[in-house]
């Protein structure tokens, strides 16, 4: 499968998390975020609160940081200025949190690692349902979109939760050091230096061409691909089968 080169960008000793459809790009570095675009910087920082866990910027006006270390939420408008602060503890203590994304409806989803469920929290409510029974097997990876919460277990099978509890197995995977879903359909995955593309519905697995001999990890979002290396990202446009 092609793809073609557009531009290319030095990495300064940060994280790269991604880019959103505005043209944004988003990094971590010593714990602070920034939004970056041609023209401007913006920053966020909270010391108090740790390490950041994982960032959601599926909707640019409304960015989730999670701070998995002190089971709090920050939600930032999109100058990175603090709209929201929710320490979960404090609003319900049977919830520790592990995994959580933007839902749809002012909802989080939230993984639970008390119970092993998947809930959604209602933010402006402060108000949780839980959603689909006990998650049996260790999660290997997650990801989020406003209508889905993805896992993929230890033996590699993909799972799909929508928001009234309904599971769907949606296919078992090859082995993988990096991956990140599309969609319910579609999944980017890297072994071995080597970026593949998995379609379940046809059943076929696609490798990707990168003219990068290694590469630390990337990113996909609008038919733009995001390659990055310990010194820069790299963007291709590609179209995916």
């Amino acid at each position: 499968m092609k793809t073609t080169e557009i531009n290319a960008q030095t990495l300064e000793d940060k994280i790269y998390a991604g880019f959103d459809g505005l043209g944004n790009n988003y990094f971590i570095k010593n714990n602070v975020f920034s939004k970056q675009n041609e023209n401007q910087t913006w920053e966020y920082k909270n010391v108090a609160l740790g390490k950041i866990s994982s960032v959601d910027f599926i909707n640019p006006l409304k960015i989730l940081l999670f701070y998995e270390d002190f089971n709090t939420v920050i939600l930032l408008d999109n100058q990175l200025n603090e709209i929201q602060k929710i320490n979960l503890f404090e609003i319900d203590n049977t919830i520790f949190a592990s995994k959580i994304g933007l839902a749809s409806q002012n909802q989080f989803w939230i993984y639970n690692a008390l119970t092993q469920q998947i809930m959604l929290f209602d933010y402006l409510k402060n108000t949780s349902k839980t959603v689909g029974n006990p998650i049996a097997e260790n999660i290997k990876y997650t990801q989020t979109d406003f209508n889905h919460f993805y896992w993929i277990d230890e033996i590699n099978n993909w799972y799909a939760i929508d928001l009234f509890g309904k599971v769907t197995l949606l296919a078992n995977i090859p082995p993988f050091e990096k991956i990140q879903i599309v969609d319910q359909e579609k999944l980017l995955f890297s072994r071995d230096n080597t970026l593949y593309c998995l379609n379940n519905q046809s059943k076929t697995i696609f490798e990707i061409e990168i003219v990068e001999k290694s590469f630390r990890n990337f990113y996909y979002k609008d038919q733009i691909l995001a390659i990055f290396t310990n010194q820069q990202i790299k963007n291709f446009k590609i179209k995916l089968p």
